[in-house]
C-alpha cells in the first residue's frame, strides 16, 4: 500500500502532492496519471531523481533517525528530518525546524527522506519563490509610484 505524502498549508487542510510506494518509487500527484519523480533505495537510504537516462543521486536519508541530507560537492548539506509519526521538517540554522507537512502510513524513514526531498521540498521552495517575486514586484511598483509622484509635472502653458 502506498504512503501518501501532504504538504502543510497554514489555516487549510494540508494538500496531497504525491505518494511513495513500498518498494521507494516516488510519484508526484497530477490531475490525471501521476508523475514519476525519483526513487530511494530502502535497504541504503540513497535518493534518486528521475532524469532522462541514468537517474540522478540527489540525497542521502539516515535509515535509523530520518535525518535528510542533499548532496553537494564536498560535505552533504542537511536539509531536514522525519519523525517518527511521519512528520517532515525544513532545517532552520539558529531556529526551530519548520514543519513542511507529512507522510501517511510511513514504513520507513527512506519513504519519508525520499518524500522530503523530492516532493516537499520542491513544493516549498517553489512557493517560497512566488512569495519572493510577488514581494519584488509590488515593491518595484510602490517605488515607481513614488518616483512618479515625486516627478514634476508638466505646467499648462494656456
Amino acid at each position: 500500500m502506498s504512503s501518501k505524502v501532504f504538504r502543510h498549508k497554514p489555516l487549510a487542510p494540508d494538500e496531497q502532492i504525491g505518494r511513495v510506494e513500498p518498494d521507494g518509487k516516488v510519484y508526484e500527484a497530477l490531475f490525471g496519471p501521476d508523475k514519476y519523480v525519483g526513487h530511494v533505495e530502502v535497504d541504503t537510504g540513497k535518493v534518486f531523481e528521475a532524469r532522462f537516462g541514468p537517474d540522478k543521486e540527489i540525497g542521502r536519508v539516515t535509515l535509523d533517525n530520518g535525518k535528510a541530507y542533499r548532496a553537494k560537492f564536498g560535505p552533504d548539506e542537511y536539509v531536514g528530518h522525519a519523525d517518527g509519526d511521519g512528520k517532515l521538517y525544513r532545517h532552520k540554522p539558529l531556529a526551530a525546524d519548520e514543519y513542511l507537512g507529512h507522510i501517511q502510513q510511513m514504513p520507513a524513514y527512506a519513504h519519508a527522506g525520499a518524500a522530503l526531498l523530492l516532493l516537499v521540498l520542491p513544493a516549498w521552495e517553489a512557493a517560497r519563490a512566488e512569495v519572493d517575486a510577488a514581494q519584488a514586484a509590488a515593491k518595484q511598483s510602490a517605488e515607481e509610484a513614488k518616483a512618479a509622484q515625486a516627478a514634476p509635472h508638466p505646467k499648462d502653458n494656456s
